[in-house]
């Protein structure tokens, strides 16, 4: 970071639907029980959007929350960047969408594509933009409306997926909750193992695709699991390292709640208490880019950290990819 410039959030905002799917919904369309789902994934229910709804209404309505922690207008925009794979639409982008219903100036907007790790992402790149003097304030976005590609007929992944929006506001000069420092990666040859396999130019969406279900996401649970584990303890590592901390400074992790199983695992192989892990899958199950803003607000609206925490964040996702960043509260 700049050493003249303090980066951080000021403020944090989500959104969830109202409309509840629980266990037991599943038990009707598959052959599952509500134990069998909760013991492997950690999991009790998810929220679903009402027909209509698109990935910008719920950044809307995420960003409007977070704008007034911040005590910000639209006007004080300089930038807006949001992690999603379920946009409005191929294009334009949801960011530019989102621009225009909150009455932003006509300033940058634009959509990344990293799945999971796309919030944290679009915090990273938020981050370097700020180190820019053109740049005063960015809002950063993550926001899936995952139910419309899940496959409801494939039992083991169906469970899992949710919707909702999570938004920070990210400052140049702030005065707490300071970015410390954020990482990114990704491994293109393990792209198979989550994909959604008709939805671009590879494969384009046709009768006979969508017949075979192939504009549905597909997930490898078992080549997941066992990559993720490694990854996600990994990015605390590196973010902690790159700090000069060690996973015992730290107060807090967030990590991409993506199964129960999976951040169990993690917890086990980085030798840090399950009770450090800040955890709502049980709540509203895997939201993909989502799932880390959200878990930030509830941890900053809770008052559930204190001012000097150190909290890391950890995500893991589609690409495949993962991103990390460091806070200090």
């Amino acid at each position: 970071m700049p050493q003249n410039k303090k980066i951080g959030i000021v403020g944090t905002g989500s959104y969830l639907p109202e409309k509840i799917l629980d266990n037991k919904y599943f038990e009707n369309i598959v052959d599952t029980s509500d134990d069998w789902i909760y013991t492997r994934t950690g999991i009790r229910e998810r929220r679903m959007i009402e027909p209509g709804t698109a990935v910008s209404d719920l950044s809307l309505e995420a960003s409007k929350r977070a704008l007034d922690m911040a005590g910000l207008k639209p006007k004080d925009i300089d930038l807006i960047v949001v992690g999603t794979i379920t946009p409005d639409y191929s294009f334009p982008s949801a960011a530019c969408i989102l621009q225009h219903k909150l009455g932003c100036r006509k300033i940058a907007a634009f959509d990344i594509s990293a799945a999971c790790s796309g919030f944290v992402d679009a915090l990273s790149i938020g981050t370097k933009y700020l180190a820019d003097d053109d740049y005063k304030v960015v809002l950063a976005i993550g926001a899936e409306i995952l139910t419309n590609i899940t496959d409801y007929q494939a039992r083991s992944n169906c469970i899992l997926f949710g919707d909702g929006a999570g938004a920070a506001v990210l400052h140049a000069d702030a005065p707490g909750m300071h970015i410390l420092n954020t990482v990114m990666g990704s491994d293109g040859s393990r792209s198979e193992f989550m994909i959604l396999p008709s939805s671009g130019s590879a494969n384009p969406v046709t009768a006979e695709t969508v017949a075979n279900r192939e504009h549905l996401m597909v997930i490898l649970g078992r080549d997941v699991y066992k990559t993720a584990v490694h990854r996600v303890g990994q990015v605390v590592r590196d973010v902690c390292e790159k700090n000069g901390d060690t996973i015992e400074d730290l107060a807090l992790i967030i990590p991409h709640q993506m199964n129960m199983r999976i951040i169990e695992g993690a917890s086990k192989r980085l030798g840090t208490p399950l009770e450090k892990w800040f955890t709502n899958i049980e709540k509203y199950g895997n939201t993909s880019a989502a799932t880390i803003p959200i878990a930030l607000d509830e941890v900053i609206r809770g008052g559930l950290v204190k001012k000097d925490d150190l909290v890391a964040m950890t995500a893991f996702g589609g690409g495949i990819t993962w991103a990390g960043g460091l806070l200090r509260i």
